[in-house]
């Protein structure tokens, strides 16, 4: 397998700058996922590690080899698209043999990676049917076998289970996280949803307008996320961000919301010092769904002393857990709340909220203090 790095790539179109200045470093053998939302620039950034776009400026390595002028199929790549794009007059086998048989690959070695690919994804007992003859999932894995028989240095993946219903796209995740596992291949996947970003991923790159806003692990990035852009995107459902002010000093600090007032730890003042020595003060405050609290079914390691009154404008029960709409003020704030709640549409309620997951942003770079 091969590393991928990327050093200050840039792609442009005329006048539009689709990527730029991205830099990533890929490691051999690891999972990285391109997440963000459509017209951010990921799919353009695989497509140029794939030869499949020019790069305007920068250069992409893999496995240390400089690969800007190498064409896409000498890059020793494999790439799966959003679109099966499997031949419909052939079969499986036929389908998964065909690339194998224009690198004019022995037959026995041909049959040999079919049979290994067809065992690894269950296809064993579908080689001898068309396309049609199978189910949206079932081509899936033919589309990823037929990648895999090529045994490339780097998988690129582009939205491949986009296609599939949600029951199928859960089982298909799990299947490729267990593919991996056993490939112990690099991979480079694009997906705007977050959720399969946060599953799937050893680390995460999250792309804006272009340009690179945060790279890390998962749970990293749900910690610690840079900005807000990484906050209301990664995690759902998204942030809560509320206008505040921090007033007080070290000794006793507080964040005013305008319809609550809440206390902010000793353990997250020294990062908010800053903030005291500007004249306005102001910030945004971020608290995520997960983090607030019906009273009563707060966990005992959870302060109780941060509380806000809000009025239920909507409920969304799940089953293992309901969705409250709140009003604060003028302010919307969504929790994610116990299923035992029994707040109904119009109630006035009383959250807690958990102010060791707080989250503080610059009111005008939008970044987080760290």
């Amino acid at each position: 397998m091969a590393s991928v790095t990327l050093e200050h790539v840039t792609k442009r179109f005329g006048e539009v700058t689709a990527v730029r200045d991205v830099n990533i470093e890929v490691k051999d053998k690891e999972f990285l996922v391109l997440v963000g939302p459509s017209g951010c620039g990921k799919s353009t950034t695989l497509r140029m590690i794939a030869g499949l776009e020019e790069i305007s400026e920068g250069a992409v390595f893999i496995a240390d080899r400089l690969v800007n002028d190498v064409a896409p199929k000498d890059r020793d790549i494999a790439m799966v698209f959003q679109s099966y794009a499997l031949y419909p007059h052939m079969s499986v086998y036929d389908n998964l043999a065909f690339g194998l048989k224009l690198r004019r690959t022995p037959k026995k070695e041909i049959d040999r990676r079919v049979q290994d690919a067809a065992e690894l994804l269950g296809l064993t007992d579908l080689l001898q049917r068309k396309p049609k003859q199978l189910s949206g999932g079932q081509r899936q894995r033919v589309a990823l076998g037929r990648a895999i028989v090529r045994e490339p240095k780097v998988f690129l993946m582009d939205e491949p289970l986009s296609n599939l219903d949600a029951k199928l796209r859960v089982q298909m995740r799990a299947e490729l996280i267990r593919l991996h596992q056993r490939l112990q291949t690099t991979v480079i996947y694009v997906t705007h949803d977050q959720v399969e970003a946060m599953t799937m991923g050893t680390r995460i790159a999250v792309l804006r307008d272009g340009v690179l806003q945060q790279i890390d692990a998962p749970q990293v990035l749900y910690d610690h996320p840079k900005n807000m852009f990484v906050a209301g995107f990664i995690g759902s459902p998204s942030m809560n961000f509320v206008d505040a002010k921090i007033e007080g000093d070290m000794a006793d600090m507080w964040v005013n919301c305008g319809s609550f007032r809440v206390p902010v730890p000793a353990t997250h003042r020294e990062r908010l010092e800053p903030l005291l020595k500007k004249q306005s003060r102001e910030c945004f405050f971020g608290i995520r769904p997960e983090d607030m609290y019906e009273p009563k079914y707060a966990p005992p390691e959870v302060e109780t002393d941060a509380r806000m009154r809000a009025r239920v404008d909507v409920t969304e029960p799940l089953g293992a857990e309901i969705y409250l709409y709140l009003l604060a003020g003028e302010k919307m704030m969504v929790a994610r709340v116990d299923p035992r709640t029994r707040a109904d549409i119009g109630d006035e309620v009383e959250m807690v909220l958990d102010m060791s997951k707080m989250h503080v942003f610059d009111r005008d770079t939008q970044e987080a203090y760290t």
